[in-house]
């Protein structure tokens, strides 16, 4: 059993969902030698959020960031204001879809459905840009025995 844990810092971007796949996947070389395992996803934000959804197509996270708006609107009366008026509609979000995710690794891969992919919700107008810790463990490829020892 192998481990590997890496840092992703993400650049600031506006609010939506992100397909942050690609950046994923270059953060974590190591994937490419992992037979069966995990990876783990964590972001360590309280104001974005992580979620698995379509990325074939582009109206997907549009609809789904509109969603978000209606099921957390900037106008309710929120008691926690200080640090603007997006902040607390973004805990609430963060809080609905979550900030890990957890995705099978099979032969080298990421065992995502034909369409799905990897997105960062960025529920704030101004981000910084976001940090994920991304954990991988499993069996290795070179691990597994050879076929005249089976």
């Amino acid at each position: 059993m192998a481990w590997f844990q890496h840092p992703l810092q993400l650049p600031p971007l506006p609010p939506g969902l992100h397909d942050i796949t690609r950046h994923v996947l270059q953060a974590a070389p190591e994937l490419r030698q992992i037979r069966i395992g995990l990876m783990h996803l964590f972001l360590q934000h309280t104001s974005a959020s992580l979620t698995i959804n379509e990325a074939a197509d582009p109206n997907v996270p549009k609809d789904l960031d509109r969603l978000l708006d209606h099921l957390a609107p900037a106008d309710f009366p929120y008691a926690h204001q200080e640090e603007g008026p997006d902040d607390m509609p973004g805990h609430a979000k963060s809080s609905l879809l979550g900030c890990s995710l957890a995705v099978p690794i099979r032969d080298g891969r990421l065992c995502l459905g034909a369409w799905q992919g990897i997105f960062l919700c960025e529920h704030r107008r101004r981000s910084t840009g976001r940090r994920l810790m991304i954990t991988l463990q499993g069996e290795l490829l070179s691990d597994r025995p050879d076929a005249s020892e089976r």
